[in-house]
């Protein structure tokens, strides 16, 4: 009788068991699957925009289809630099070029097609101290290389297009 007993304890824990479970795959199965569906849609915006933040661009073009346009005629231009709270003024003398795609196909919108965009050199010069000027000295020389990828998000922007793919600083001080 004890034996019977026990049989029929152990197969009710095995009936409450199996719907318990039941129970739990029901109510969480639902949950995985738009967890699973968020995770997905997370993943495919970060892939998109590690695809559209690869603003420069420059890795996709060949050095022989690069035009390098000196801003200013090479001229160096003095900016000065948000103030980094040491009580200092501090300002940067940058001689900046930009590297053009001969291959887009906005290359020949621009400048009579020959790479030539003095035309644009004060909107240009403007954009590039407005970046540049937003930025602490210790900044531009810790992160010189986000300092040109802001600068070229920015003018990519103004001129809305990827015809120019790399900032270049032929020289910098910052003082």
């Amino acid at each position: 009788m004890k034996k019977n007993l026990i049989t029929v304890v152990i197969l009710a824990l095995v009936v409450v068991n199996l719907v318990l479970t039941a129970v739990l795959t029901i109510s969480i199965v639902p949950e995985t699957k738009k967890a699973n569906e968020l995770i997905t849609k997370v993943c495919s915006a970060i892939d998109l925009d590690l695809q559209a933040g690869d603003t420069a661009g420059s890795l996709a073009v060949n050095v022989e289809d690069l035009f390098d346009y000196a801003v200013n005629s090479g001229e160096t231009m003095t900016i000065n630099l948000k103030n980094s709270g040491d009580g200092k003024d501090h300002y940067g003398i940058l001689g900046i070029s930009l590297s053009l795609d001969t291959t887009n196909e906005d290359y020949s919108k621009f400048g009579d097609g020959a790479g030539d965009l003095s035309a644009y050199d004060n909107v240009i010069s403007d954009t590039i101290k407005s970046v540049v000027a937003s930025h602490t000295v210790d900044e531009m020389r810790n992160n010189e290389e986000g300092v040109k990828e802001e600068i070229l998000e920015a003018l990519q922007t103004l001129f809305k297009s990827s015809v120019i793919v790399r900032v270049n600083f032929s020289t910098a001080t910052y003082n």
